[in-house]
């Protein structure tokens, strides 16, 4: 089962994404994969911080103008594209597109256009998601 963890930059709750990892782990076992987008804060953060600390595997797809690194599963020769922020809404198609459910994060209150633009790919392809905050 891959899970795409994804949200806003400013979520800041760690216990709820910890939770949320945990429950996932005791559902599907230790074969789960957590996805996320590679964000250095934020919800991205916190998905791989868990992921790993719980002992799942975890794969990045950070936007292409960003460096290739030991998570991402696409080809190097994918990365370190100009800056595009066509970059981020192609990457938010690929996380959906890669996973059986996605999870996004959002504190209250925030516009989070990244993550809602991968929720509504989500549900164009038919694929289950929640929108936590």
């Amino acid at each position: 089962m891959k899970i795409a963890v994804v949200g806003s930059r400013r979520y800041e709750n760690k216990k709820k994404i910890k939770d949320f990892i945990f429950k996932i782990k005791q559902k599907y076992g230790e074969r789960t994969i957590i996805v996320s987008g590679g964000c250095k804060t934020g919800a991205d953060k916190y998905a791989k911080k868990y992921a790993l600390e719980l002992g799942l595997q975890y794969e990045e797809y950070p936007p292409f103008h960003e460096v290739h690194n030991l998570y991402c599963v696409l080809p190097e020769s994918r990365y370190d594209k100009p800056f595009s922020m066509r970059n981020f809404f192609v990457r938010n198609k690929i996380i959906a597109s890669a996973c059986d459910f996605v999870a996004g994060f959002v504190p209250e209150g925030v516009e989070a256009k990244g993550t809602m633009n991968c929720i509504s790919y989500a549900k164009k392809m038919k694929k289950n998601h929640i929108i936590i905050s």
